[in-house]
């Protein structure tokens, strides 16, 4: 296994366990089957657990295993406050204490903001007293690094990354979004200020691997490099020295194997031009059923409006290039629990957008086209109740 360097803390390794997935035995995480496939990943040199409050049973399956095993040291364990149900300062101890007790320990190494997707979410709880909070925690040995995990667009992560002395970050990126949410500007910037960055959905949720397109898996089947679409993601991911760990939801020893495999073998800058040159190959066959050619370089924004456009068209080609549910989630997800919605339906039609198109797209048609198809009846109801729940 190799090993990250955190400035802050203990170096990680470059392959964590996202403990979202566990197996399930029933209604029931298969305890045993977890356990198995964590004290591999362990032994072999994995020393990041990720969990959080909200994943079913995760948080106490991760602390039974530990304290089974006798090895609460050998790892560092990573939750999340569940932001979005805090509504008062009493509130952040009430499930920081149910998370020790879940976790069957008495401190954290690396605590999360969960899912931030503006500053308004992070400017809430500044008013509830976190900032106090944490450095009280902090001060007591309860809390080791302090961060947050996102979902949102580039911009809104800079605002975020700007607003707090934050020890690490967790970001959705893999080759497909490159240039969205935090994406690479986010990614560098993080960097830039010295600050640890913990990569999810590296196979967007298996989707660039079960999802793939039949061309693209015959472009990986007849590429000399021999390795899977797995393999492909993972190495594009690791080889940059600026991804501090890439977590994966690993629920076989087969795959627990195998990532560990590839985390032992890969090496800083080890990508050749051809290699990027297959990687754009496999993209371009997974982009051959997109609706509209935006590459997202912003030069519409900013919206008077206030409409998020790139996120818009990439969650519309992401409807046709994995499925509909999935982009519409994700569309749903980063319009929902944003405090001033960038929802299409305020496209006043003033053209400004398109005047700054370098692709020349007919930007209001293609938004009435997405917005047709990303906000069907029940997601407009489904929206609607989300943000009665989160901003009331």
């Amino acid at each position: 296994m190799q090993y990250r360097n955190n400035k802050k803390s203990q170096p990680i390794s470059i392959l964590g366990y996202g403990c979202m997935r566990f197996s399930k035995k029933g209604n029931s995480i298969d305890i045993d089957k977890a356990e198995a496939e964590i004290m591999a990943a362990i032994n072999q040199g994995v020393n990041y657990l990720d969990t959080a409050y909200i994943y079913p049973g995760s948080e106490a399956a991760v602390g039974e295993i530990l304290k089974r095993n006798h090895c609460r040291d050998k790892v560092a364990i990573a939750t999340k406050l569940p932001q979005y149900l805090i509504k008062s300062k009493a509130a952040l101890d009430k499930y920081f204490k149910e998370q020790l007790v879940r976790l069957k320990t008495d401190y954290i190494d690396y605590y999360l903001m969960h899912m931030l997707t503006d500053i308004a979410a992070w400017e809430k709880l500044k008013k509830l007293g976190i900032v106090e909070w944490i450095q009280q925690k902090k001060k007591e040995g309860k809390i080791k690094n302090l961060g947050f995990s996102y979902h949102g667009n580039t911009e809104m992560f800079l605002e975020i990354l700007e607003d707090y002395d934050w020890d690490f970050c967790q970001i959705q990126y893999n080759y497909m979004d490159e240039h969205s949410q935090a994406g690479r500007k986010g990614l560098e910037a993080a960097v830039k200020k010295g600050i640890p960055v913990i990569v999810m959905e590296p196979l967007r949720g298996g989707k660039l691997v079960d999802l793939l397109p039949e061309k693209a898996k015959k472009i990986i089947a007849e590429n000399k490099r021999g390795w899977s679409s797995a393999e492909w993601a993972f190495r594009w991911l690791m080889s940059q020295p600026e991804v501090t760990c890439v977590l994966s939801g690993m629920n076989s020893l087969e795959m627990v194997k195998e990532n560990v495999r590839i985390a032992s073998e890969v090496q800083a800058h080890e990508f050749t031009p051809e290699d990027f040159q297959i990687i754009e190959q496999i993209k371009a066959e997974i982009n051959r059923n997109t609706k509209v050619n935006c590459t997202a370089c912003a030069y519409c924004m900013p919206c008077p409006k206030g409409i998020d456009i790139p996120t818009a068209f990439r969650c519309y080609n992401q409807m046709y290039t994995e499925n509909k549910s999935s982009g519409r989630f994700e569309y749903m997800q980063i319009v929902a629990l944003q405090k001033e919605m960038s929802d299409i339906s305020k496209c006043v039609e003033c053209g400004k957008c398109e005047m700054h198109c370098p692709q020349h797209i007919d930007i209001r048609k293609k938004l009435k086209e997405a917005q047709r198809e990303l906000q069907p009846f029940y997601y407009r109801a489904a929206i609607k109740m989300v943000r009665l729940f989160k901003f009331w």
